[in-house]
């Protein structure tokens, strides 16, 4: 063999001479945009410290078709939990908090819903998902964007959440806890956490377009807008605008700003010629394994072991450490990853959302990197998307053509009568159940956008449909009564298997009220 192509083959083989051109990224978007049915998508690639690849493709809006470029802003969602961790960290640094304070010592009314966990959570323990709450706990106090929660209601309401684990034993996803951890921030700083986390990390990094939420965007020309599929059609939804969540997913930002993140990232705090952002012990402390996560080993990247960190997920990938997170609001996705032995970062923010997306992209160029053989990786995950889809739209189907069949009985009675009335969660607030022109309507006092029309399924169980139908997260609700027939208390789950995890319909308890 020539001596050429037998030490390119080696060094392809080895993983050494692997980089994607910039020609093969565009056609692995323009692909995936395809496939996924992504209006646009950024993508930036940094590799030993320096930007190599940073571009905008698709449009903003399927509507005004502008184009998407390196500098479109997009919301990164829970990407926006590291930068909360980093912004304590710097408080670390300074000596005015410890990662293991107790809460209590910066919020005295903080409550949990156990006495000893109240008084033993610590500000680490608000980082890394080991609360022992469900999966999404609460959310529905932050989600959907329209409610009139404040931190101040979650910090009030959080100990009526009941455990499903014990304390420090199981990993359950949290939003709550981070808000909470901005609250810290305010209190200890002086400053909005929004505020905080501009002036003192995006503004030394000269991340100048981002912001810490979307109400602070002095410009909103070059943001794209959220696109939900309804009904098999793409449409532009309502942005979730709301500032209760910035700590926990409120940054609006470009992949060119982000690749400035991914440096100091990697450069374990240091940014310019020698300051920090903050120091390297505090940069081990957020890259430290803190609660183990649930993992099965496969190929090709045969992972050992999973964890989250400090506002990041680690995992080994290939034998490397792989530090990433994803984001997600209604109607935009959103995903880093960093491999430092590689000194490799890559970003993929989309306004669709479509998980299988960035993950087919992200895969694809750490692929090359890593020396693993080409996977099509569009074409598995929308293979395996599609299943999840099938199967969902099989239990959703099946429970709508009951409550068809059921209205068509004209044998069936209902009095609505006994059904009608207010209910309250100790968390949620008052629902109503009325009757309007012969409609069964529920509505949520505090969150108004869940209302919805309630139809009988079977037995003492009821099947609510969403007006706005982007929620894609219709509920089921299982009615107690009492001896005369009159509804006293209403428990709810989601019917779809797909249904986001923060609509927690599962931990809400109503009682009549009235």
């Amino acid at each position: 063999m020539n001596f050429k192509l037998f030490l390119l083959a080696f060094l392809t083989s080895s993983g050494l001479y692997a980089q994607m051109t910039a020609n093969e990224i565009d056609a692995l978007v323009e692909k995936t945009m395809k496939t996924f049915d992504v209006p646009g998508i950024a993508v930036a690639v940094v590799k030993d410290g320096k930007v190599i690849h940073s571009k905008g493709y698709g449009v903003k809006s399927i509507l005004t078709k502008q184009k998407v470029d390196e500098n479109t802003l997009f919301g990164i969602a829970s990407n926006s939990k590291a930068f909360t961790t980093a912004a304590l960290a710097i408080l670390v640094d300074e000596g005015k908090l410890d990662w293991d304070d107790r809460v209590k010592k910066h919020i005295p009314e903080f409550k949990m819903y156990n006495e000893y966990v109240t008084d033993e959570f610590t500000i680490r323990d608000l980082l890394t998902h080991r609360s022992g709450l469900g999966l999404g706990a609460g959310d529905l106090m932050i989600w959907p964007d329209g409610h009139d929660f404040t931190p101040k209601d979650i910090i009030n309401n959080i100990h009526y959440l009941k455990p499903v684990s014990d304390f420090r034993t199981k990993y359950d996803y949290d939003n709550l806890l981070y808000v909470i951890a901005g609250e810290v921030i305010e209190r200890v700083s002086g400053k909005s956490w929004a505020e905080f986390v501009e002036t003192r990390i995006m503004k030394p990094l000269e991340m100048h377009n981002s912001v810490g939420t979307w109400s602070r965007l002095k410009d909103t020309a070059n943001t794209i807008v959220p696109h939900v599929p309804i009904d098999g059609k793409l449409k532009v939804i309502t942005r979730y605008k709301s500032r209760i969540m910035d700590a926990a997913g409120g940054i609006y930002s470009s992949v060119n700003d982000l690749s400035k993140w991914m440096i100091v990232q990697m450069n374990k705090g240091k940014y310019g010629n020698s300051q920090q952002l903050f120091s390297t012990k505090q940069h081990a402390e957020m890259w430290s394994p803190q609660t183990i996560l649930p993992n099965r080993t496969s190929p090709p990247y045969n992972t050992l072991f999973k964890a989250y960190g400090l506002g990041w997920q680690l995992q080994d990938i290939k034998g490397k450490l792989q530090v990433s997170h994803t984001g997600g609001l209604e109607g935009i996705v959103t995903q880093t990853i960093m491999i430092p032995e590689l000194q490799l970062g890559i970003v993929v923010l989309t306004n669709q959302q479509s998980g299988a997306a960035f993950n087919a992209i992200s895969n694809t160029i750490k692929d090359s990197y890593l020396g693993i053989a080409n996977e099509d990786w569009v074409t598995k995950y929308a293979k395996l998307m599609q299943a999840n889809v099938s199967e969902a739209d099989k239990v959703t189907g099946e429970v709508w053509a009951t409550v068809a069949k059921n209205k068509q009985d004209k044998k069936l009675k209902i009095d609505f009568d006994k059904l009608t009335g207010t209910f309250k969660d100790n968390w949620l607030g008052e629902i109503t159940i009325t009757e309007k022109k012969g409609k069964l309507i529920f509505t949520s006092k505090r969150s108004p956008k869940l209302t919805g029309e309630i139809f009988f399924y079977k037995d003492n169980t009821f099947a609510v449909k969403w007006f706005n139908r982007y929620f894609d997260a219709d509920a089921f609700m299982f009615i107690t009564y009492d001896n005369l027939g009159y509804a006293t208390n209403i428990k709810m789950k989601p019917i779809s298997p797909m249904t986001d995890f923060s609509y927690d319909f599962q931990d809400l308890d109503f009682n009549r009220a009235r």
